[in-house]
């Protein structure tokens, strides 16, 4: 193993979108095994230490890898296309218009069915933004394209954290 490889590198896998969450999690298993600190518990501390490093490099691929967002973000950074979500926040004038009325909805929403109907709406509209982040990323490689809808999707996940407070404030 190399500290220097791609998350995708190191874990054996194929540089897409597209991941098969169980082979994803036999991988990290293996790798937690092969580089448990515990292991090496005989060969002194600098041995531990270099598998704790190890140990973490893996964890933070894995959490990178399995989550379709972050996946997307990095194999857009990979591909050389940075999302800079902080500094570019430009989107198409329909999707901000959008996200206003489910702001605006959000908003009058005054009972937790209300809320959950939004939510509803809300996944619907995510599970499309990663079918559009699977073709863009696989099928027609356009990173700049995928970093925008990484971005959009950000606006989503933002949203869908404002409808979880909102619900635990209706008590849901």
């Amino acid at each position: 193993m190399n500290l220097d490889s791609d998350d995708f590198e190191l874990f054996a896998l194929d540089r897409s979108f597209a991941q098969d969450a169980v082979v994803l999690d036999a991988r990290r298993r293996t790798l937690q095994a092969q580089t448990h600190p515990d292991k090496f518990a005989a060969q002194g501390a600098a041995a531990q230490r270099i598998a704790l490093q190890w140990a973490v490099r893996v964890n933070e691929a894995y959490e990178r890898l399995k989550d379709p967002l972050r996946r997307a973000a990095y194999l857009c950074e990979l591909r050389g296309q940075r999302i800079a979500a902080e500094t570019n926040t430009a989107m198409p004038t329909a999707f901000l218009t959008q996200q206003m009325e489910l702001r605006e909805a959000l908003d009058d929403a005054r009972s937790a069915e209300q809320v959950q109907a939004l939510s509803t709406q809300l996944a619907a509209q995510r599970e499309c933004a990663l079918n559009r982040l699977e073709v863009l990323l696989d099928v027609q490689g356009d990173a700049a394209a995928a970093a925008q809808e990484v971005r959009a999707l950000m606006f989503l996940e933002r949203f869908a954290a404002d409808i979880d407070g909102r619900l635990e404030t209706l008590g849901q």
